[in-house]
């Protein structure tokens, strides 16, 4: 009976350290194309921005947005995981919108720099968008 267990464990222990590559995955921020933003916000709402990009392939998927803060600037990109070993199908490029809730915390104006890629001198670009908090109406 110890055999076999024994046996068992060295089974699955062996079959559970196969290498496998076609989970392999990375990362890739992709570029804004357009965004869809209130043009005005009030101070303790919430609003969805949306955005638009271009996906090159079906290998990639929309994974997360990378935004930063510094006081009332925000950094935004969209981050898409890519799957370069994978029968994707899709090969084409195709517009994609993802959405993400804002809410409004701070006085002032919101200065959002979305990243659009970068020039022929590998300077970052961005399309920045200012938004006025103004009082909520009576």
């Amino acid at each position: 009976m110890k055999k076999l267990v024994l046996l068992c464990v060295a089974i699955l222990s062996l079959t559970s350290c196969s290498i496998d590559d076609s989970n392999d995955f990375y990362n890739e921020i992709l570029p804004i194309e357009s965004v869809v933003i209130p043009e005005e916000f009030v101070l303790g709402e919430i609003y969805p921005i949306t955005v638009k990009y271009i996906r090159p392939a079906g290998c990639y998927v929309f994974f997360d947005f990378y935004y930063t803060r510094e006081l009332n600037q925000r950094t935004v990109a969209v981050v898409n995981s890519v799957y370069p070993n994978q029968n994707c199908g899709l090969a084409e490029e195709a517009e994609v919108e993802a959405t993400f809730n804002f809410k409004v915390t701070n006085n002032g104006t919101y200065i959002f720099k979305f990243w659009q890629g970068k020039d022929d001198s590998g300077t970052d670009l961005y399309y920045i968008v200012e938004v006025p908090v103004v009082e909520p109406e009576a």
